[in-house]
């Protein structure tokens, strides 16, 4: 049974994938969901091969843009960055209940390697010891999300 932040990712995935089309190919309707775990990405255009990540929150008015956000394993990201490949970001921010939500998106040619701050590694007691993660720090990018359309019910 999934978790209510799984549920929450899902709904993001799903409500980009549904709402807006691909901004390489500019095809609606062509960005489909990952398998869950795939590495640094979320969604993929089956028409041009596009990639995106996708973050999901709550927010009391689905629209205030949060300072921080939780990214994930912080590996596979600093190795990509190491390669200069970086992957846009879809931000969703949803009211508790999903019934309002805005979309916002980041391209990755606007993306600082500062965006992305390391967190501690987990202590050796933790059930997954050493994993280390990370965060996004929106505040390198004030002013590069983009909304996409108005705060939807």
């Amino acid at each position: 049974m999934a978790t209510a932040k799984q549920d929450l990712g899902a709904f993001g995935e799903m409500i980009v994938a549904k709402k807006c089309d691909c901004p390489r190919c500019k095809r609606p309707k062509t960005l489909k969901r990952l398998p869950p775990n795939f590495k640094c990405a979320d969604l993929i255009c089956d028409f041009c091969g596009f990639l995106a990540q996708v973050k999901a929150m709550t927010s009391a008015d689905a629209e205030t843009l949060p300072r921080m956000i939780l990214g994930a394993a912080w590996g596979p990201q600093k190795d990509r960055m190491d390669a200069a490949i970086y992957f846009p970001l879809y931000l969703v921010l949803a009211t508790a209940d999903l019934k309002r939500y805005s979309i916002h998106y980041l391209s990755a040619d606007l993306q600082p390697p500062e965006l992305f701050q390391p967190r501690k590694p987990l202590s050796e007691t933790a059930r997954r010891a050493g994993w280390q993660g990370f965060m996004y720090d929106l505040r390198t990018v004030v002013g590069r999300l983009v909304r996409l359309g108005p705060v939807r019910s």
